[in-house]
């Protein structure tokens, strides 16, 4: 097998790491590509992977018969002292020798699983033993030509095998041992007695013996419960349990014991000891082990098998030869289809929304910045000046007053546009200087509650590129008046962060209904574009107050390019041009219509001013009031008349030039009403 680098020619010809490693790797690293040619194998990875490999791999210039890797696995329980001695004592002889692998110390003993060249691991055995507590230390050993471990690892913990049962201490007392030939010989004869497989579930899934009790746990922690469902007749029958390497069942005999079993024995060494001594003989498969082998057959080969690195479930090499096993992304445990994972996604956007709003972020009283946007018609207006014409209904004085209070502040976002070079201004800020159309400031409010609002948004779509909404009303979109926190824009922030999803186009606070954002600036660029060249096709529905005399008609009334008293946006002939097709669902005898409503442009409160025009005002509007009366143009309540306008249906071609259409189910006022 042939490993090439990069670009930079990289190169390890004829390396003792082996193709199976390699293939177990490629899921944890990045492979460019791979091949075969006349039984060989090649891959090509980044010389970040080759530097990982000529860590974790140091001998990897001499062939394996000249470098063997021995892998040892061996545990002891006994009183242990002077944890951190031991430790620091462990950890320097294990480097100094060039030894990866795991070793856990407790006050209970020692559990080890070690790898390296035979004389280093002997050398390593022999300091071990010179410990009068590990004199009889009796490893395990089993030989492959690759360095299984990226690490040494010499870990303090509350037990060398966790399991959270009291009075369990092995050290003191353990089950009978049953040799591995003593167990063969059981079998070949085929004495009565239950085999008992402790180890984990995706274990047992590889590999056990004939006829072996799964107890289907996760966890060796679950093993009290798992016992606990065994019948009762099993109590006085002869058991043999068995686990890996033994460890295991030094605290499961025990246990069982306590819990009334009479007559448990556990197979001396574990499974690999039996395969050391005995073979495969009534053993079906596999045996899993805890390292980048993955599993071993019965004569302590390494196998195909491999561990999917997602949801590190055993895959072996049947499993590998399914299109749901892609490595590093998915096996055939965890494979989902997109559909899948796309309802998964949905239904944890709806728990992160409903987790941030109860209670809404506004009901909490905080420092409320209330941003106040300059318009076209007060550019080059003194400060005071904009103030009073954008809110007439507050006093010069107050102004002033707020003003001198540092309760006027440029806009927190302005600063990080004008990035480190901008020089802050002096607070309190100065009356008389001018604005500039577009420049934004906050009116700071301290210790401020937001007005209630419908926070029930739901995620119809999200991949990649697009989050696709359905808008709740009343909710405002952005940051406006009375209403920061309990904003949609604060919502997405909060939950996609440190992303902020491009909000492509907008509804008003009182509309419901589909929403498109963008993930990425480059593609919401294209898609604004659409709404701005008026492609993108919407629909509309709205229950209006009065009957049309025809089915469909039409409006092409211009609109108000600033607004005007309320906030309210009117009809006038040197406005913008706006244009809106509507048709008849339904009409009803309580004097309202359902209305299938379809923008041709896209002007500020375009359908409702353009239904008032036409003395069709939306039922719960506000603003656009019956008998073309006009109102505020304020943000509703939730215990308020919804107002009856909804975002049905968005239709636009997303930046592959794939056309996408989304739509919202239709809201209570619109939908399952009596046929009239």
């Amino acid at each position: 097998m042939a490993i090439a680098g990069n670009s930079e020619n990289t190169s390890f010809e004829n390396t003792s790491i082996p193709a199976a490693f390699v293939r177990k790797s490629i899921g944890r690293m990045d492979t460019i590509w791979s091949a075969s040619e006349g039984g060989s194998e090649t891959f090509c990875f980044t010389n970040a992977w080759l530097n990982f490999m000529t860590l974790c791999n140091p001998q990897s210039s001499s062939s394996a018969t000249e470098q063997p890797i021995v892998n040892i696995s061996c545990y002891k329980f006994v009183p242990f002292d002077n944890l951190e001695e031991r430790r620091s004592a462990i950890r320097r002889r294990a480097v100094e020798l060039n030894l990866k692998g795991t070793v856990l110390l407790s006050e209970e003993g020692i559990n080890l699983f070690v790898a390296g060249p035979k004389d280093a691991i002997d050398s390593f055995v022999d300091f071990l033993r010179s410990d009068p507590a590990l004199s009889d230390l009796q490893p395990k050993e089993s030989v492959n030509d690759y360095q299984p471990f990226n690490r040494m690892l010499v870990k303090i913990k509350k037990e060398i095998i966790a399991f959270g049962i009291d009075g369990v201490e092995p050290a003191a007392r353990t089950s009978p041992k049953l040799p591995a030939r003593e167990l063969k010989r059981w079998l070949d004869e085929g004495r009565r007695l239950h085999l008992l497989d402790t180890r984990n579930d995706y274990e047992v899934g590889i590999g056990t013996f004939e006829n072996a009790i799964n107890l289907h746990i996760d966890h060796f922690r679950e093993f009290p419960d798992a016992v606990a469902r065994l019948p009762d007749d099993m109590k006085d029958e002869p058991i043999v349990m068995f686990c890996t390497g033994g460890i295991r069942c030094e605290k499961a005999g025990p246990f069982m014991e306590m819990a009334g079993f009479r007559n448990v024995y556990q197979l001396d060494g574990g499974i690999l000891k039996y395969f050391e001594e005995v073979g495969g003989d009534h053993w079906n498969g596999e045996c899993f082990v805890f390292d980048q082998r993955v599993a071993v057959d019965p004569a302590l080969r390494e196998t195909g098998t491999t561990q999917c690195y997602i949801c590190q479930t055993v895959v072996t090499p049947e499993q590998q030869k399914l299109p749901e096993y892609v490595p590093g992304k998915s096996c055939p445990s965890c494979f989902r289809s997109p559909e899948e994972l796309g309802a998964q996604r949905l239904e944890l956007r709806g728990k992160q929304i409903e987790q941030l709003t109860n209670p809404l972020p506004g009901s909490i009283p905080d420092l409320n910045r209330r941003p106040l946007n300059v318009p076209q018609r007060c550019a080059g207006m003194t400060l005071i000046d904009f103030l009073t014409t954008v809110h007439p209904q507050i006093s010069r004085d107050e102004w002033l007053q707020r003003i001198r209070d540092c309760r006027i502040v440029p806009s927190a976002s302005t600063r990080r546009r004008r990035g480190r070079k901008h020089t802050p201004e002096t607070l309190p800020l100065n009356a008389d200087r001018i604005v500039n159309e577009g420049e934004r400031f906050d009116q700071l409010e301290e210790h401020s509650v937001e007005p209630d609002v419908n926070a029930k948004v739901q995620f119809l779509f999200e991949d990649d590129e697009y989050i696709v909404i359905d808008k709740p009303a009343p909710l405002p979109v952005h940051a406006s008046g009375r209403f920061d926190r309990n904003t949609l824009r604060h919502l997405l922030n909060a939950i996609f962060a440190p992303q902020r999803p491009h909000i492509v186009h907008r509804l008003d606070a009182n509309t419901s209904g589909v929403m498109l954002l963008c993930k990425r600036s480059r593609v919401a660029t294209v898609i604004q574009k659409q709404f701005e060249n008026r492609t993108v096709r919407k629909t509309y529905l709205a229950r209006v107050i009065g009957h049309p005399e025809q089915d469909h008609f039409e409006c092409h009334a211009s609109l108000g390019r600033e607004p005007d008293q309320g906030g309210i946006r009117l009809i006038g002939p040197s406005g913008d041009e706006a244009h809106t097709i509507f048709s008849v669902l339904r009409r009803f005898s309580d004097g309202t219509t359902l209305l299938e409503v379809h923008p041709q442009t896209g002007r500020t409160n375009q359908i409702r001013a353009h239904l008032w025009s036409l003395g069709l005002p939306i039922s719960g509007d506000p603003a656009y009031l019956p008998s073309r009366q006009t109102g505020q143009n304020r943000t509703l309540l939730p215990s308020e008349t919804t107002m009856c306008l909804h975002a049905k249906r968005l239709e636009f071609v997303d930046h592959l030039g794939q056309t996408r259409v989304f739509e919202a189910a239709s809201p209570a006022w619109a939908a399952d009403i009596s046929q009239e």
